[in-house]
């Protein structure tokens, strides 16, 4: 018997990855390539080179200042974890009081008083971020309340439908029809 004819014959599988395996390698390389575009969209808008948001409120009268307001995405609220369903708004103060506000807070409903303001915003006067969370039981015509805090001690607040800040959130809420 000679050498030749003890060697196993190559089996069907290892005949196709042979020639298959480049093509396979081109497309591991596309699919990335592919979702670069949201990658980097999405990059600019944590920047804040794209806007505060995918859709902007607009400006927003709250005492003595103003601030921008912007859903992140225009979406319904997401499920995260325990937490329950959170929804992303981004905001921006004024110029004139960037530097005469404390702190911005958010929350659903008017709030008795600072210690139940609601969510804080965290980062950059100019690009400040929250994710506020949205019970499944809140009424759609409810109001979403925005309250800055001054460095003197003062308090400011102002309240605007929910239908205008966030209409996907409405809708979410319409389509939950009170279910927990």
């Amino acid at each position: 018997m000679s050498q030749s004819q003890t060697a196993a014959q190559p089996s069907r599988l290892s005949l196709w990855w042979r020639k298959w395996r480049f093509h396979l390698n081109i497309l591991l390389l596309l699919i990335p390539l592919g979702l670069m575009p949201k990658y980097f969209a999405d990059q600019a808008l944590f920047r804040g080179d794209a806007g505060l948001g995918e859709r902007e409120v607009g400006e927003i009268q709250v005492g003595p200042w103003s601030l921008r307001l912007a859903e992140m995405r225009n979406e319904a609220p997401q499920l995260s974890g325990a937490s329950g369903y959170l929804k992303s708004f981004n905001a921006a103060l004024c110029e004139a009081c960037t530097d005469k506000v404390k702190a911005t807070y958010l929350r659903i409903g008017k709030p008795r008083s600072l210690r139940a303001a609601g969510v804080i915003f965290f980062g950059t006067p100019y690009n400040m971020g929250a994710s506020l969370q949205i019970p499944p039981k809140t009424k759609p015509d409810a109001e979403l309340w925005i309250t800055l805090e001054g460095w003197d001690g003062s308090m400011h607040q102002a309240g605007i439908p929910l239908s205008k800040a966030s209409p996907a959130t409405v809708a979410w809420l319409n389509k939950q029809g009170g279910k927990p």
